[in-house]
């Protein structure tokens, strides 16, 4: 009774209101999932919807700039990059008389409620709006231009903000929209270029754009093993030249074929003067006498479609943008919404603008440890990182301790990336470092070989498993495994898969009684596309699938754009756990998705055809269904193909895709590298730990339950989990955990396709104060 009070609450809420959308500043991919979702969350509430076209322009000029919205007005827009409503720089707005324009042809609508899409510039510009609104009316009435009625019934503008830029530049959420997408592009390029500098062995100078921020240069060159690194918020010592040419030097020395240096467009050195991407390849084809390039990558950074974490952080933060404006009373300040982790926040829209400028500040007066700081956890340890990968070398002398890497369960990518980052970290720890074909199986038959620091070169952006995996579990091998271990004088375990890795290790742990040579330290990091791991958010692999799968929607959904009236029912993978195609189906903007864990009967299907029955006698005569492969084990996807085929016969008709092993295959996305990298990191620093904590005279014994641990991402936080907790919170029938935070996605997906669902299920974002303390939480990613 209390859900439907809620819905019912939340309806009349938008009952009467008109709200309207615009994006401004420079486009960011996702920005078209946001003005979507908006949009379509702003119908569901019943308010009166309306788009302004070329961002501030369209709302100073008014007229055919600012158009009502129907549900069919964001129809096959959440796969286009860009903005279709436009933006555009508006000197107007930056006046009164132009904001007085606004104000008017907002009143005009009755339009009280706006969201942004913009940069801080933008959002800033929305405040200054927002604190004079009363003034402009009033101003407006003493010109006889609205009525006293009238300035009286829209005495308060209500402001959201989103912020959309490829730099992630905005302190106080972790992504801004567009970010990811921009990671992507430049991924791309970088690994085409990386093939033909090897074959050449060239040196390539890649500038990438950031004026004032390093965020999009320094993930990229953490994605890509990068020799050298540049960025605004830390030049480079006196002297870097130097050294520079030296590491070059020494990575060629030890047999690499080429030579990777990223910078961004805002490089400078430590008395603030421009670096050129023509000085440093001049410098390097002179000093070294390397065939050097210059690739200055400009604005395809901004183009093409956005990734999946765009299209789904967009309609995350526009399902948010509009019950903010729905909760906002003359009292609530203007609020930006964020991303905590994996969740939507509401942010003070000033605070965050003010600390996003202490950052400059912090640049411009040379104190720059301080402006890494500002940036964010996240920043700052990306940085650290990259220093310590690509400056670290092997250690000098070695410790008594030796470590096995082997990846279980099916192929994921990052695995490799997580590899070559553990190996070098623990090489660079004086660990000796063995690698071992096909997992537990490769471990009972001795397939165990060491690996050297070159061994791993150029595997961060390899797909698959370059160990080899497989899905065997140590139960039936156990006395063989415990040889191996002991014929290699194995200290530590780090395996690296999905839940057969997790199932492995909680095996061992459980042997350990019968087995003191199971009495070592043993680390999983999670890795697995059907993101089904216990003590985790988010495994590696996961991000790349669901990419993936989107690709091949998003070219489904356009093979009918010649077809009227075609609905696609399509498999995707994931064993009982349902997140790839629920993230699959908010990502291309699914009419539903078919999971196990949100049961479904006749009835709801039925309910379905008879929705894409409607909808098809509109404007829209597309339709996308995704079914998880193990979903319901009557419904099958040939099933529900039949039903679709029958009941729409006349109306529609209906087409079957299953996805298959492409979800498991290509290159890595630009998070699984980065999250392989460091979670590769964070595992051997961890294993050093236990190691050290648990040596007894020159013999590992580690047998308390906090040495055999999940490494995981929860939230922003990273953690170790013993698997011997995660065993009471795990479902071992359908291979995933009993509670999966991704679950409250669901109403949202439903929501935006259209289905009449209980808005009690969705959570909102929680109102989040901005302090450098809050910017400054290590989330690690």
């Amino acid at each position: 009774m209390q859900c439907s009070m809620d819905l019912e609450k939340l309806k009349m809420s938008g009952a009467g209101r008109a709200m309207a959308v615009l994006t401004s500043g420079g486009d960011a991919q996702g920005m078209n999932a946001a003005v979507r979702a908006v949009t379509r969350m702003g119908i569901y509430v019943g308010a009166q919807v309306y788009l302004i076209y070329e961002g501030y322009q369209g709302l100073v000029d008014g007229g055919d700039n600012i158009k009502v919205a129907n549900w069919q007005s964001v129809s096959n827009i959440i796969q286009l990059g860009g903005t279709v409503i436009g933006s555009a720089r508006c000197k107007a707005f930056t006046t009164r008389e132009g904001r007085l324009a606004a104000a008017f042809n907002l009143v005009k609508k009755g339009i009280t409620n706006l969201c942004v899409c913009g940069g801080d510039g933008s959002l800033t510009g929305a405040n200054i709006f927002r604190n004079e609104w009363n003034g402009l009316l009033e101003e407006l009435v003493s010109k006889g231009r609205i009525t006293d009625a009238v300035a009286k019934q829209h005495s308060h503008l209500n402001i959201v903000g989103l912020v959309g830029s490829i730099d992630n530049d905005f302190c106080g959420t972790d992504m801004t929209i567009g970010a990811d997408s921009a990671l992507h592009r430049i991924m791309e390029i970088v690994d085409s270029i990386m093939t033909t500098a090897q074959s050449h062995q060239r040196a390539f100078v890649l500038e990438l754009m950031g004026r004032h921020c390093g965020y999009l240069a320094l993930v990229s060159a953490l994605a890509s093993g990068a020799d050298w690194l540049f960025i605004p918020e830390a030049p480079p010592l006196e002297g870097w030249e130097d050294r520079m040419c030296a590491r070059l030097s020494s990575s060629r020395t030890k047999g690499s074929r080429l030579n990777i240096i990223i910078m961004a467009e805002g490089a400078i050195d430590r008395n603030g003067d421009p670096i050129s991407s023509t000085y440093v390849k001049d410098l390097v084809s002179k000093r070294l006498g390397y065939d050097t390039r210059v690739t200055v990558l400009g604005h395809v950074q901004r183009g093409g479609t956005p990734s999946a974490f765009d299209r789904i952080l967009s309609s995350k933060l526009g399902v948010e943008a509009v019950v903010a404006l729905m909760e906002a009373s003359p009292d609530t300040p203007a609020c930006v919404i964020g991303l905590s982790g994996n969740h939507a926040v509401r942010l003070p829209l000033m605070e965050c603008v003010e600390m996003t400028k202490l950052v400059q500040t912090a640049m411009n007066e040379k104190r720059f440890d301080e402006a890494i700081k500002l940036r964010g956890g996240s920043f700052e340890n990306n940085w650290s990182i990259y220093k310590l990968l690509a400056f670290q070398k092997p250690a000098k002398f070695a410790s008594n301790f030796s470590l096995a890497i082997l990846n279980v369960g099916a192929p994921a990518a990052g695995m490799n990336a997580a590899v070559r980052s553990a190996v070098r970290r623990a090489i660079g720890h004086g660990h000796k470092v063995y690698g071992v074909h096909d997992g537990f199986q490769g471990l009972a038959n001795g397939e165990v070989f060491e690996m050297e620091w070159h061994r791993v070169a150029g595997w961060t952006g390899q797909g698959g498993s370059l160990l080899g995996t497989k899905r065997t579990l140590p139960s039936n091998n156990m006395e063989k495994i415990v040889e191996t271990i002991t014929k290699f004088n194995i200290s530590a375990l780090l395996v690296i898969g999905g839940f057969e890795g997790y199932t492995g290790v909680l095996q061992l742990f459980e042997a350990r009684s019968q087995y003191d040579e199971l009495c070592i330290p043993m680390c999983v990091i999670p890795a697995t596309i059907s993101n089904n791991v216990p003590g985790t958010d988010f495994t590696m692999g996961a991000d790349t699938a669901v990419n993936s799968a989107m690709a091949g929607c998003d070219k489904i959904k356009q093979s009918a754009s010649g077809t009227k009236r075609r609905v696609f029912v399509v498999e995707t993978m994931g064993g009982y756990c349902g997140y790839l195609a629920t993230s699959t189906g908010i990502a291309t903007g699914a009419d539903a998705a078919y999971i196990f864990e949100d049961p479904f009967n006749i009835h709801d299907l039925k309910t379905n055809v008879e929705h894409l029955s409607e909808k098809m006698k509109k404007d829209i005569q597309r339709g996308l269904v995704l079914r998880n492969e193990k979903c319901h084990e009557n419904y099958t996807t040939d099933f529900i193909h039949r039903l679709y085929s029958a009941e729409g016969k006349g109306i529609f008709d209906c087409r079957v895709n299953v996805l298959g092993h492409l979800q498991q295959g290509g290159t890595p996305s630009p998070f699984d590298r980065n999250f392989g990298t460091k979670m590769g990191m964070r595992a051997i620093e961890w294993i050093t730990t236990k190691l050290t904590e648990n040596d007894r005279q020159g013999r590992v014994f580690a047998n308390g339950p906090d040495t055999a641990c999940v490494l995981g991402l929860k939230r922003k936080v990273i953690s170790f989990t013993p698997v011997a907790e995660l065993k009471a919170v795990t479902d071992f029938e359908h291979r995933m955990p009993k509670v999966q935070w991704w679950a409250n996605l669901r109403p949202m997906l439903k929501m935006l396709a259209k289905y009449q669902t209980s808005f009690c299920d969705y959570v909102p974002g929680e109102m989040e104060h901005v302090t450098r303390r809050s910017i400054s939480i290590d989330s690690g990613f």
